[in-house]
């Protein structure tokens, strides 16, 4: 339950945030103000996330459902866990991302500074973020 306390939040942020960008450019606009170490660890555990649900579905299945009901296997909680991973550092990415963007300076997709008033970036010629 408590991934919702953290996820909710970090979803409208989200959508604030990304305005009128392609899907393509979700996550480099939300990961944009983080150091390249967090980056990848958010890269590294959706990986993660995917390896243990392969592992879970090919391995945990067929035990998981075995027993006498009362207990959760351990496979089961390792299934969740790496989903529990990722969700909670996404959220958290999102929304100290958030907190380091500059409200009165306008960026391009690559995060260059735009001059006030300009549609495109001096620097590499991508359009501004609308919000």
């Amino acid at each position: 339950m408590g991934i919702f306390v953290v996820w909710f939040p970090a979803v409208l942020v989200a959508r604030q945030r990304v305005g009128n960008l392609n899907r393509k450019d979700f996550w480099k606009v939300m990961l944009r103000d983080l150091p390249d170490w967090v980056r990848y660890l958010v890269y590294g555990f959706l990986g993660y996330a995917f390896v243990n649900f392969f592992y879970f579905f090919t391995q945990g299945a067929a035990t998981s459902t075995g027993g006498n009901g009362r207990e959760t296997p351990s496979i089961v909680w390792r299934g969740f866990s790496g989903h529990w991973m990722v969700f909670y550092l996404a959220a958290l990415a999102i929304l100290y991302s958030a907190t380091k963007e500059n409200a009165g300076e306008t960026r391009c997709l690559n995060g260059h500074l735009i001059p006030p008033g300009a549609h495109f970036c001096t620097q590499c010629g991508q359009a501004t973020i609308h919000r």
